[in-house]
């Protein structure tokens, strides 16, 4: 096998707890990820000309070093002494910085690619701890699905499957960094009724209640995101009036996710806040 393409898909956060900071900087959180079908398609080629090439078809993404996915190539190279090169094309979907895991499902893919490609039979923990030196996100791509996702985002807890959910996706004109959110994150100022009733929301998404679920989605961080960017606050005002069953922001912003209860109320949210400039707007599952 020289040629393989692997589907990268984007996650959204059904609940997002800042825990405490650690003292090695990072913050320890407690939070429910999931998968959605909005996906970057990862095509791997394994050359006889040494080095690693890296093409990004869409999106806003470096097509260097500095891009997840060929950090991802590189760590495989050195690793396990692979020989030859990699041609690395990325077909974007998902858009960049913003709260969906793009570059880190892309890195994912390519080590699970890499993998593949040169029969490497690495297992799947073996997998997501190289990929955790990639960035604490690339784990909980590997494995996918409806996660538990404790520490720095690495300890994974399976939960009862969540898939075949319709999900709207809206994505405000705005870049968000990650490191500065966290940066003005303050614990002491989140109260009880910012932070996720993790349990409770468990039980909740277990039997498919999205609207007992809505209560317990939290997310703390939009305490920073929201405060600074009005147009997050607008995006998820509006995802809820467009009939959303429980909606959040992802991450550290600046993405809000709806959960619809059939695919018609989502497909008509779908329409009326794709009529909005202020943002792009997609229609997914969860997978």
């Amino acid at each position: 096998m020289s040629y393989i393409e692997i589907p990268a898909y984007a996650k959204i956060n059904l609940s997002l707890d800042v825990i405490r900071r650690r003292e090695d900087g990072y913050h320890e959180l407690r939070m429910i990820m999931q998968t959605v079908s909005l996906h970057d398609t990862v095509c791997l080629e394994a050359t006889g000309e040494a080095g690693i090439h890296l093409e990004c078809s869409g999106g806003m993404v470096p097509a260097d070093s500095t891009n997840t996915a060929w950090r991802a190539a590189e760590l495989m190279f050195g690793r396990f002494g692979l020989a030859g090169g990699l041609r690395i094309k990325l077909i974007k979907r998902i858009p960049a910085a913003a709260g969906l895991a793009g570059g880190s499902a892309d890195a994912a893919a390519v080590l699970k690619g890499i993998n593949e490609l040169y029969a490497l039979g690495l297992d799947s923990a073996e997998l997501k701890q190289l990929g955790l030196q990639i960035g604490a996100d690339v784990p909980y791509c590997i494995e996918g699905g409806t996660r538990l996702a404790e520490g720095i985002g690495e300890i994974l807890t399976p939960m009862p499957d969540l898939s075949g959910i319709d999900v709207v996706i809206v994505r405000p004109d705005i870049t968000v960094s990650t490191p500065w959110v966290y940066s003005q994150f303050d614990l002491s100022q989140v109260t009880e009724r910012d932070r996720p009733d993790t349990e409770k929301l468990i039980g909740a998404l277990a039997k498919k209640d999205f609207r007992t679920a809505s209560f317990y989605m939290k997310n703390v961080l939009e305490t920073v995101t929201m405060r600074r960017y009005e147009i997050v606050r607008i995006a998820k005002n509006r995802m809820a009036e467009a009939g959303a069953e429980a909606c959040l922001m992802s991450g550290s912003g600046p993405s809000v996710f709806g959960l619809f209860a059939d695919r018609e109320k989502a497909q008509k949210a779908h329409a009326k806040l794709s009529g909005y400039r202020e943002w792009e707007c997609f229609i997914a599952e969860t997978v």
